[in-house]
């Protein structure tokens, strides 16, 4: 069965067959990834635009390798160098793209819900790589795939998000994916980090991350976003390590095994200790690997939807 959008714009009540779907193709991607030569045709003849307007190392090198795996033409786009900053729109810049024939428009832009927006004004298909504070699906669906990877399954367990939870859209998908799956949410960190009424979410909330950690199965890592002025919202970062800094006594105290996820880039010595990054908690690479299998999945999908 294909999935019931043409678009992938978020998690928020996306259906839980449709995020199935794309797990169970994942795996298939994931064999693939493993073999010597790691390229199939489903997408030969399909060109796919990559539209960031926003710095992305993972998600773009990840989208791009996994447009590539599927033997699609792809095409790049560079915000800072294109006619954007010459007072060109988005929906003109997106336009004057799908006129040259693009199937797929996968895009990171600073703006919340700037993806749903060109979803309007395109006839293309556009999958969301991260707007703003809203949301970031692929990652989050990477996230779930590496949890089911790890335990065979993703619901009943407990997966607690650290960290800015008020500005972060891999915490948004996260919540609404899990939570379509059967997961148990809980967030964690300082009140000027919580956003107001984050329990209507489903989700338990924690000030204090030792009183979650023995309940915990899934440690879900978010990065403290610097440059973003996200430092204002505690003393230090000194402060910020010593209250909610993953560390190995702080894992070892806890008395169970937790699994350690982190979207990346990793700020090693402030959210997430070096040798935990490094050590056999950690899942944090296999998530890399992961994200571009979860990828051609999504693109696989959306690009073979409406083929017999």
């Amino acid at each position: 069965m294909p999935l019931h959008s043409k678009h992938l714009l978020g998690l928020d009540g996306m259906a839980r067959d449709d995020i199935q779907l794309i797990l169970d193709t994942a795996v298939s991607f994931r064999e693939v990834l493993e073999r010597p030569i790691k390229k199939v045709p489903p997408l030969q003849g399909k060109t796919i635009a990559n539209m960031f307007f926003e710095s992305s190392t993972r998600t773009q090198l990840s989208f791009e390798l996994a447009e590539r795996r599927l033997s699609a033409d792809v095409l790049g786009f560079n915000a800072s160098g294109s006619s954007v900053t010459k007072g060109e729109t988005l929906k003109d810049t997106a336009r004057n793209i799908e006129a040259m024939k693009v199937d797929i428009v996968v895009m990171r832009h600073w703006a919340a819900g700037a993806p749903h927006y060109l979803s309007q004004v395109i006839d293309a298909t556009v999958v969301n790589a991260g707007d703003g504070g809203h949301e970031h699906p692929t990652q989050a669906l990477l996230d779930m795939y590496t949890i089911r990877e790890k335990f065979k399954r993703i619901e009943d367990l407990h997966v607690c998000i650290v960290g800015d939870i008020a500005h972060s859209r891999v915490a948004r998908s996260n919540i609404y994916g899990l939570k379509t799956m059967g997961a148990k949410v809980s967030v964690c960190g300082p009140a000027t980090m919580i956003p107001r009424e984050v329990e209507k979410f489903g989700v338990d909330v924690y000030h204090h991350i030792d009183d979650v950690l023995p309940k915990t199965d899934v440690l879900n890592v978010l990065r403290i976003q610097l440059e973003r002025d996200a430092g204002r919202l505690f003393p230090s970062i000194r402060e910020y390590h010593n209250y909610y800094g993953i560390t190995r006594s702080r894992l070892e105290k806890a008395g169970r095994d937790i699994t350690i996820m982190h979207p990346g880039p990793i700020n090693r010595d402030v959210e997430l200790s070096a040798d935990v990054a490094d050590s056999e908690f950690s899942v944090i690479l296999q998530q890399v690997l992961n994200g571009v299998a979860v990828r051609m999945a999504v693109l696989y999908l959306l690009g073979t939807r409406n083929q017999s």
